[in-house]
């Protein structure tokens, strides 16, 4: 099949279109990986996507073939991706939450595009978190700090111009979830943020048909992985390949939106409650999916590890 018949069944019009399988959808992804379809189908399919809303299965496909074309990574314990476009989030907490997990003893892979917000890549190195130009960088740093990150514009540039379509047709498209499951690294647990609440099921319901192990996805700061701590957090995903659904319960008693700084500075030694419990929070979570007993009292005891390392 061409990318065209792709077109033509999301496209036929009111009671003859239909949603693509998973099968059409992985077919659909590799000829747009591949450079094998004109542009102008593209962009027809990405919007009738747009316009229909993605099913389960075509994110799974997507996702499925955005993967096997990648080159082969060193092995991780958790996937985190990070597509947040900016707008709503303050400081990037959860980098510390990130570094957080991997003083716990895990492999961390962090992947990810923020379009014109510089905060979390001018927030990698604050963070302790070394940026990898290729795999062997990625082994070498994986290796000596159990953490990396991996920019998605030289490790797949391919998809990258997918994302990056969305400065051309002028809306986000399904490209953006795509790269949120793509789990680069193949990991058994996944952590993710979303923006939008109804995402969170529409991931879950993608990991479950991609047999996945543990999944958590939340609404966070700026559709970033990142809890607030002054509110209930859903979340939605896997347990043991099995749907799950939890209710984080609100860790202070206050109404504060993340993006209020407050004259904190990132990377400041000594953080307010506000701050220190996003970033406890938000690992406490990680280390759940991961299925670590007892996540909470094991965050805030490497948050005070972490802080007792660097006064020393």
């Amino acid at each position: 099949m061409t990318l065209s018949d792709h077109v033509r069944t999301l496209g036929r019009g009111p009671g003859r279109s239909r949603s693509l399988t998973q099968d059409e959808a992985a077919d659909a992804m590799c000829q747009m990986l591949l450079g094998e379809a004109a542009p102008q189908a593209v962009g027809a399919l990405l919007m009738l996507l747009r316009m229909k809303g993605e099913t389960a299965d075509e994110i799974a496909g997507f996702a499925s073939a955005a993967q096997a074309v990648l080159p082969a990574l060193p092995p991780v314990d958790l996937d985190w991706p990070s597509y947040g476009a900016g707008r709503t989030r303050g400081a990037p907490w959860f980098l510390l939450s990130a570094r957080l997990v991997a003083q716990a003893g895990h492999r961390v892979l962090i992947h990810g595009w923020n379009g014109t917000d510089t905060k979390v890549r001018d927030g990698l190195s604050v963070a302790g978190i070394g940026m990898a130009s290729d795999p062997d960088a990625l082994a070498t740093l994986l290796d000596r700090d159990r953490i990396a990150y991996l920019p998605l514009e030289t490790a797949y540039p391919a998809l990258f111009d997918l994302l990056a379509l969305r400065d051309v047709l002028g809306l986000r498209s399904c490209i953006n979830t795509v790269c949120r499951m793509l789990n680069p690294a193949r990991a058994r647990a996944s952590v993710q943020g979303v923006f939008h609440p109804s995402y969170r099921e529409l991931q879950a319901d993608a990991a479950t048909r991609l047999g996945w192990h543990a999944l958590s996805v939340i609404k966070g700061g700026g559709g970033e992985f990142e809890r607030n701590p002054t509110k209930d957090i859903a979340a939605f995903g896997l347990r043991s390949g099995q749907r799950w659904e939890a209710t984080f319960a609100s860790r202070l008693d206050e109404t504060r939106r993340m993006a209020e700084q407050h004259g904190v500075t990132f990377g400041s030694r000594d953080l307010p409650a506000f701050e220190t419990e996003i970033i406890t929070g938000t690992a406490a979570i990680a280390l759940d999916t991961l299925g670590t007993p007892a996540a909470g009292a094991l965050a805030a005891r490497l948050w005070s590890d972490h802080h007792e390392n660097i006064a020393a």
